[in-house]
């Protein structure tokens, strides 16, 4: 008899066929189902608690996939989507997530009614495509003006630990900010829009500095603490005596070679702080070293001065206040400096922070938000950069679409009633497509506290009517209502990206059937 034939090693394990999939196919749901209850303004939020007990207390999808750690492979691929999503528009990743899992779970009602794979991946592929038909349907004809976009920024931050109070003055500063770095060749430069928080007050309290907001001490306590009007040198070298490339070893003999080394180095230094004075210059941000002589020199000079900046704080003030990035402090030009309107630190509990604003280039600005505590802040950090992304995502990506789970019953019928039109087998999973699409207004409805099966049935009947119909939260529980006339909108490049990347991560589970892991 033929002996068996081993390739894998010893450890290693294989499931495959109906096993496998059932196996993927159980794990992408398990992961989509921890977020589900997230979902919408009355979402709830999740502890996590990792293994040294750090504690992050959240709603934001991608961040609750994130601290899980999973490590299932399938599994793995939902967290994937959730990451795209924050990367490419910034939003929707709990959308993302569940709509991963819905398709899923309707594949494998699929499975087994005998559809083969690719016969669903081919459907759901078709079903995708009809989806962006209809969400480029649903785009509004409307200018997209300071107000609109406050809305939006609004609607993305709704049910994030913002609070109702301070959501729209929160939508006013993101809005003011993404405008004035937005140019007007529509490029826009993430980075310029900064954000910086400190626990202590309110989150009303948050305010939109014009320029950049660092944390760091000056070099020397005799250093001014406000500098009007102030002439800004970036430097990326250090401010201490020069070293050589090789080791070198001198012999002093007497006292007067030991004083003349020890004035040259002097002079060195001192040369370096009046350098600055002499130019002018009357606040330096260095990303290296600043010896404390140099410091001393510095603060009898009349200039403040800060060492160890970070490149990213340095790059922003120099966007902000028109300064070059300095190689060297020899052979200082006026044009290589930058202007504000004032540099001063503030005092913010044990912390001093340092407020370069009214830059001349004025390209970079700052969201300082204030909380409570530590997790408000951290909520609020997330937030807010959401907001920020899908004001630009509205601007950059194709514009507003009516939110609230709207949207989503438009897919939902536009797929339904395309899906008559397509012959075959494939005609069963466009459909399965259009019902997992409708579990997420079916969601909303469940976490707004309405019944889920009620309220599918009133939002089909509506938009039938009316052509428009979503989940508004009112009261105690919800409504169905127009979206538009309550301000729920959201960036159509939330719904398109969403869409796509859920249908690519569930056709790729779907099509797996051996699954061989190594020990």
């Amino acid at each position: 008899m033929q002996q068996p034939l081993y390739i894998l090693s010893g450890g290693s394990s294989r499931t495959r066929g109906q096993a496998a999939q059932d196996s993927n196919i159980r794990a992408g749901k398990a992961v989509a189902s921890a977020v589900r209850t997230t979902l919408g303004p009355r979402g709830m939020d999740k502890m996590l608690v990792d293994s040294t007990g750090n504690v992050v207390i959240t709603n934001d999808g991608a961040t609750i996939l994130e601290e899980m750690d999973i490590e299932h492979p399938a599994a793995q691929m939902i967290v994937e989507v959730a990451e795209t999503q924050e990367k490419e528009v910034g939003d929707g990743t709990t959308t993302a997530a569940v709509l991963t899992g819905e398709l899923l779970a309707h594949a494998e009602d699929l499975l087994e009614a005998d559809l083969h794979p690719t016969v669903i991946v081919e459907g759901y592929t078709e079903a995708a495509r009809l989806a962006q038909e209809a969400i480029d349907a649903q785009v509004l004809d409307v200018d997209l003006d300071d107000d609109l976009l406050e809305t939006v920024a609004e609607s993305s931050m709704t049910g994030k630990g913002t609070g109702d109070v301070t959501a729209d003055v929160l939508a006013q500063h993101v809005v003011r900010a993404v405008r004035m770095v937005h140019a007007e060749n529509g490029r826009f430069d993430r980075d310029d829009v900064r954000v910086l928080t400190r626990t202590g007050a309110s989150s009303s309290a948050t305010e939109l500095v014009e320029g950049v907001v660092i944390d760091k001490d000056p070099v020397n306590d005799n250093m001014p603490k406000s500098v009007e009007d102030a002439t800004v040198a970036v430097l990326d070298a250090k401010l201490d005596v020069r070293k050589g490339e090789v080791d070198t070893e001198y012999t002093i003999t007497s006292v007067e070679q030991l004083d003349a080394a020890l004035k040259a180095e002097d002079d060195e230094l001192r040369g370096y702080a009046k350098a600055f004075a002499d130019a002018g210059v009357d606040v330096v941000f260095c990303t290296k070293s600043i010896s404390d002589r140099v410091a001393g020199h510095l603060a009898a000079a009349g200039v403040l001065a800060f060492k160890s900046v970070k490149k990213s704080d340095a790059r922003a003030i120099a966007r902000a206040t028109g300064a070059k990035r300095l190689g060297s402090a020899t052979d200082l030009d006026e044009s290589d400096f930058g202007r504000a309107d004032s540099v001063s630190l503030k005092k913010y509990g044990d912390d001093e922070l340092v407020f370069v604003e009214g830059g001349d280039a004025s390209k970079a600005v700052t969201l300082f938000l204030r909380g409570g505590t530590e997790h408000v802040v951290d909520e609020l950090e997330r937030a807010i950069n959401d907001a920020i992304d899908v004001t630009v995502a509205a601007l950059d990506k194709g514009g507003v679409v009516p939110g609230a789970g709207a949207t989503e019953i438009a897919i939902a019928d536009h797929v339904r009633a395309e899906a008559a039109g397509i012959e075959g087998r494939k005609q069963l999973a466009v459909e399965a497509f259009a019902d997992a699409v409708e579990a997420l207004p079916r969601t909303l409805a469940e976490n707004t506290g309405m019944d889920p099966i009620d309220a599918l049935v009133d939002l089909r009947a509506r938009y039938e009517n009316e052509g428009i119909a979503g989940v508004i939260s009112s009261g105690r529980s919800g409504e169905i209502g127009d979206p538009v006339e309550h301000g729920i909108l959201d960036p159509a490049a939330v719904k398109r990206e969403a869409v796509e990347s859920a249908t690519e991560a569930a056709t790729m589970i779907v099509r797996i059937d051996d699954v061989i892991a190594a020990e």
